[in-house]
């Protein structure tokens, strides 16, 4: 770690706990802030030449201006898919995927996330993802597939159980956020507080996006959807642990095909071209 990140980390920690001296409340609502700021967003990015194809899209949400690109295939099949990026990313980091997936006559969507790339806006959590992708659903659907990395994956498998007929649809998760109590343990490990401003934060959720965080589970998710499913993870993933998958595996679900890797972590592994080639089969087996 660098000094820079490490100083950082303190700096957050003495905030919060002196913080949560006088209010523990007031100290989750300065984690959940930080919890929900995607680093990194100020930098100018090379835009990639499939990029440069596509048609410019844009759409509001909550008063914020929500870009993203369209590509149409030369020999249409009817079905569009939509690319659901993770955390602190953006949709330029897919482009291995647009061609091969229009080659199998799909339109291809993807949206920079609120807070994320070229769109605008401060926060990002797995509900604002989610409703985000219900609009591209409503505005540019319908989405016959979505495939989502990490948050996105999470987004966009709660987004899935408000979609019609999802027997009828196909999801893709690469690598996904599976458990959300997952993440909130990891974040304050990162940035240790004391257990109250931990509990407080907990309840903040509920209180602001009206559910437990036992909701906010992709392991819920996929138990109760029909649609099928193929879950992409590596075993070495240092953010989204493996951990969490391995219940999952036990259960025999018969909708939901696992794609597990190795040594390729929690980015490398949607950049794989055996990842990549098996995703765009998945979806375009229902063509043959």
């Amino acid at each position: 770690m660098k000094l820079a990140q490490r100083l950082l980390i303190g700096y957050y920690k003495t905030k919060l706990n002196t913080i949560g001296l006088i209010s523990p409340r007031k100290a989750a609502e300065a984690a959940y802030q930080l919890f929900c700021t995607p680093y990194g967003q100020k930098q100018k990015r090379k835009e990639p030449p499939v990029f440069h194809k596509a048609e410019k899209l844009s759409f509001d949400l909550e008063g914020s201006t929500i870009h993203g690109f369209r590509w149409i295939p030369e020999h249409p099949n009817g079905k569009k898919i939509l690319i659901v990026h993770g955390f602190s990313s953006y949709s330029y980091r897919f482009e291995k995927y647009i061609s091969p997936l229009k080659k199998e006559g799909f339109e291809v969507l993807a949206f920079d996330a609120p807070a994320h790339g070229i769109s605008d806006g401060k926060l990002i959590n797995a509900l604002i993802y989610k409703n985000a992708l219900l609009k591209i659903e409503s505005l540019y659907g319908p989405v016959y597939g979505m495939m989502g990395h990490s948050l996105g994956g999470l987004s966009a498998s709660l987004a899935f159980e408000e979609l019609s007929h999802p027997e009828n649809r196909k999801l893709v998760l690469i690598a996904p956020a599976t458990e959300t109590h997952t993440t909130i343990d990891d974040f304050f490990r990162f940035i240790p507080v004391d257990k109250k401003i931990k509990a407080a934060f907990v309840q903040l959720i509920a209180e602001i996006v009206g559910k437990p965080v036992s909701y906010f589970s992709v392991s819920r998710v996929v138990k109760n959807i029909q649609a099928p499913v193929l879950w992409v993870h590596d075993k070495q993933d240092p953010i989204c642990t493996f951990n969490d998958v391995k219940p999952l595996l036990t259960l025999g679900l018969p909708h939901v095909r696992f794609l597990v890797t190795e040594h390729l972590g929690h980015s490398k592994v949607y950049k794989d071209n055996k990842v990549c080639a098996e995703i765009v089969q998945f979806f375009g087996s229902a063509n043959s």
